[in-house]
């Protein structure tokens, strides 16, 4: 049974989520803490899955329990759950909180969020990797991007236009603003994939003040080798991204889709990213695994690690609160057969897109074994004939970068 703990200074608010939850008592254990000393004596007292928590409390502020709760506790899947005028608070809490909810929250969301939290668990068993992932704040970004980033935002004539396109040729940084603009605290009532309209619906001013005053995105400046590794994926993404996204209009896929596929396909290999900045030696004997043993680079992963990217970037994506057809996409893109799913969706496109990227030898694509097609999968969507179009249309993607 699942632990979770609901932190409110306030009695009455505290009375209303136990009244809301009543039915999930068979599903959850659940505590309920009247402020941030109190929820971290109960910490202290037994293991916790999730906390979520309100911001604004005197004494000890949701920020500063949940930068307390990351370093002592950093299992633990924090969200925050407060009122629309907390917006100071809530840029306070960007590098600590996993997601945000928005006061009044009905029932159904609060549940759903916290089911999909608990339900990510199963899908990264390693404990190791769990602790690890749940303290990352930000993604590394490549330094040209970065730099360039910061530039535009410090220009004069700063456009969200251009600041958009940077940021959609990123990973790191696409991962963090679909976070930030999937966050229920900004009341949109749709999920939002594109990382170009993230950027145009968060505005200049907020990511002006997100980029350069919170430092919500980084840039690598670790070990040589790595860098070029890192290179590699962000050059393997980019193309899988926008192959993705044409595959996805050759098939006749609405914009939603399209928007979704070329999400996917940049945040395919997060997990490697993850891995390999964060367990360089470990990843390197991965690859080389891969290579000598000639098996996928999943199962070498396990072999070494005790998970595969594939579990490792949906585990990320999944607690950071991203669309479910991302997730899905990221979690299987290597055994697409494992989805429950039987119809195209962006699974489909990078699947066939990661497969036909490393076929043709793009850039960064060809640092492991090639990853096997799942023809099963096409046929059973009855795609498997379409391929050859596929490799046709590859051919005629132009060297632009970004969402385009």
């Amino acid at each position: 049974m699942r632990r979770i703990l609901f932190v409110d200074d306030e009695p009455k608010v505290l009375d209303g989520l136990r009244r809301m939850l009543r039915s999930m008592r068979h599903e959850w254990e659940m505590e309920f803490a009247e402020g941030g000393q109190a929820a971290l004596a109960a910490l202290a007292a037994k293991p916790f899955d999730v906390i979520v928590t309100d911001m604004r409390m005197p004494g000890m502020d949701g920020a500063q329990l949940l930068t307390e709760v990351r370093e002592r506790y950093p299992h633990v899947v924090r969200i925050v759950l407060s009122g629309h005028s907390d917006k100071e608070m809530i840029m306070k809490s960007v590098g600590t909180a996993h997601q945000y909810l928005s006061k009044p929250c009905d029932a159904e969301c609060l549940k759903e969020t916290v089911r999909r939290a608990c339900a990510l668990r199963d899908l990264l068993t390693n404990a190791t990797l769990q602790l690890v992932i749940s303290q990352i704040q930000s993604l590394p970004s490549l330094p040209d991007f970065y730099f360039e980033l910061i530039d535009e935002l410090n220009s004069p004539n700063a456009s969200i236009k251009r600041v958009g396109e940077i940021i959609s040729k990123d990973i790191g940084m696409t991962a963090k603003i679909l976070q930030m603009v999937n966050s229920a605290f900004f009341g949109l009532r749709r999920r939002v994939a594109s990382p170009t309209d993230a950027a145009s619906l968060l505005g200049l001013e907020t990511i002006r003040a997100l980029v350069l005053s919170i430092q919500i995105f980084s840039h690598y400046d670790g070990i040589h080798s790595v860098a070029s590794t890192l290179g590699g994926i962000w050059s393997h993404s980019m193309a899988v991204a926008k192959l993705a996204k044409l595959i996805a209009r050759l098939e006749g896929q609405e914009q939603r889709i399209a928007e979704e596929a070329f999400a996917s396909g940049l945040l395919h290999d997060v997990g490697r990213l993850i891995l390999a900045a964060t367990f360089p030696k470990e990843y390197e004997r991965a690859l080389a695994i891969s290579n000598l043993e000639r098996i996928g680079l999943n199962e070498a992963e396990r072999q070494v690690l005790g998970a595969a990217h594939s579990e490792v970037g949906a585990y990320l994506l999944g607690i950071w609160g991203l669309p479910d057809s991302i997730v899905e996409a990221v979690a299987f893109h290597h055994e697409p057969g494992q989805s429950t799913s039987h119809r195209f969706t962006p699974l489909t496109a990078i699947h066939a897109a990661d497969f036909i990227a490393q076929e043709m030898g793009y850039v960064g694509s060809r640092n492991s074994r090639p990853a096997a097609l799942d023809q099963e999968y096409l046929k059973k969507l009855g795609l498997a004939e379409r391929l050859p179009i596929w490799f046709e249309a590859a051919g005629s993607l132009d060297g632009e970068d970004g969402e385009n």
